[in-house]
């Protein structure tokens, strides 16, 4: 039986984003089966304009704090958000997007990537419950 890791993203920031990107697809080159659930403000890193900032103070450099923490990351071979986003697909990551947060945040199923998988609540503890790593980024 695979092992499966299972993240839930509530916070649609660069850190958070990249964070859930690692991991997973880190966990889908060691042979895990990755889920990732997207909620409220994770569901940004979902769209396909997404350009996530950075929390907090490191807000205020805009997309200039964006790109130097990617320059940074590129130094030890860590891709962009767009590449790890991608890469993450690549690697047959689970993506999924929270129906009841799509409908609060006024999220259409079209706002979103290729891949991405509609689902509620219930349906995902349904795939955590089993999980051998669970995580909350948020």
């Amino acid at each position: 039986m695979t092992d499966k890791m299972a993240l839930v993203v509530s916070e649609g920031t660069f850190d958070k984003a990249m964070m859930a990107f690692i991991l997973g697809t880190i966990g889908a080159t060691m042979g895990m089966e990755v889920h990732i659930f997207f909620t409220f403000f994770g569901l940004e890193i979902l769209k396909k304009d997404a350009k996530p900032k950075l929390p907090g103070i490191y807000r205020l450099f805009g997309n200039f704090g964006v790109k130097m923490m990617e320059k940074k990351m590129k130094k030890v071979n860590i891709g962009s958000f767009e590449e790890m986003r991608q890469q993450a697909i690549d690697l047959g990551v689970n993506l999924y997007a929270c129906s009841t947060s799509m409908s609060v945040m006024g999220i259409k199923k079209e706002d979103l990537i290729e891949g991405v998988e509609v689902v509620g609540a219930t349906k995902f503890l349904d795939i955590a419950m089993d999980a051998k790593i669970q995580l909350f980024i948020g």
